[in-house]
């Protein structure tokens, strides 16, 4: 299958599946079209979380603030599967997330003739691109790109003419959070960062789950909060915070937006405390 992320919107995407069926017949599945415009971090972390669920395929993603500009378009091989986007880091954490271990990533520059629009790159360098690669890959292995071995996808974009090996690709790594320990190891407090915020107001963190493990109440930025693992755990407009399926630690409000209620934007700061209280 060959999957699509872009932060375009209608009718753009239309134009990239339309390129694409002219050169393979490759399953078209769109991972989101509405992803923050011109955010590769924001990208990058809903790819991380969302790629791995699928077979080996070929991944296109396009969220592209330097279209036009001098920055290089990526083929980058992780594992079995391959990601095709632009240089500008959204694609390193996908890859490491579809990836073995870390030396199981090959990068390769697109060798891109004139496109037709210095505008849409999508259309006119990543799409034919990623419908290429699908079909190397598919005539390497004798079938489809999720039959493919490792070995297939490598051989395969070797021998591809148009790209050619990229030493020092953009990466973009997410930052840690600072953790506070008490007197006796557990957890005092944790500052961390909003990494995103989807389309229910969800307030995402850089914190990982484990690190609220067994606590019931935390103050967030001063506010007591409860931590629950179901949003129906508190009555309808009350806060809440609690550990999303991607594993992060969310601040959210039940039947309501988080953002707002939290006051939080991507790339805000957040500090968790450790709170004992009953109430």
């Amino acid at each position: 299958m060959l999957t699509l992320t872009s932060d375009f919107g209608s009718p753009y995407p239309a134009a990239m599946k339309g390129v694409i069926r002219r050169h393979t017949d490759a399953e078209l599945i769109d991972v989101g079209h509405d992803l923050p415009r011109g955010d590769p971090r924001a990208a990058a972390f809903w790819l991380r979380f969302v790629l791995p669920e699928f077979p080996p395929a070929v991944h296109c993603a396009v969220i592209d603030p330097g279209v036009g500009t001098g920055r290089d378009a990526l083929v980058i091989r992780a594992g079995s599967h391959v990601v095709v986007a632009p240089d500008n880091g959204l694609a390193m954490p996908p890859a490491r997330a579809l990836a073995t271990d870390e030396t199981d990533v090959d990068v390769w520059a697109i060798d891109a003739a004139d496109p037709e629009s210095a505008t849409f790159h999508g259309r006119d360098v990543f799409a034919p691109t990623a419908a290429r690669v699908h079909e190397a890959i598919s005539d390497e292995s004798g079938g489809s790109p999720d039959e493919a071995s490792r070995s297939d996808v490598a051989d395969a974009l070797a021998e591809m003419d148009d790209l050619s090996r990229a030493s020092d690709p953009v990466d973009l790594v997410f930052p840690d959070p600072t953790v506070e320990r008490d007197d006796s190891g557990g957890v005092a407090a944790v500052d961390g960062e909003v990494l995103a915020i989807d389309r229910f107001g969800n307030v995402i963190t850089n914190v990982p789950g484990e690190l609220l493990e067994d606590r019931d109440w935390v103050r967030v930025d001063g506010d007591l909060t409860p931590v629950v693992e179901t949003f129906g755990a508190v009555d309808p407009g009350e806060r809440l915070v609690t550990v999303g399926s991607h594993g992060h630690v969310e601040c959210d409000v039940n039947d309501g937006r988080g953002d707002g209620a939290f006051d939080m934007r991507p790339g805000d700061s957040v500090r968790f405390v450790a709170d004992n209280v009953s109430v």
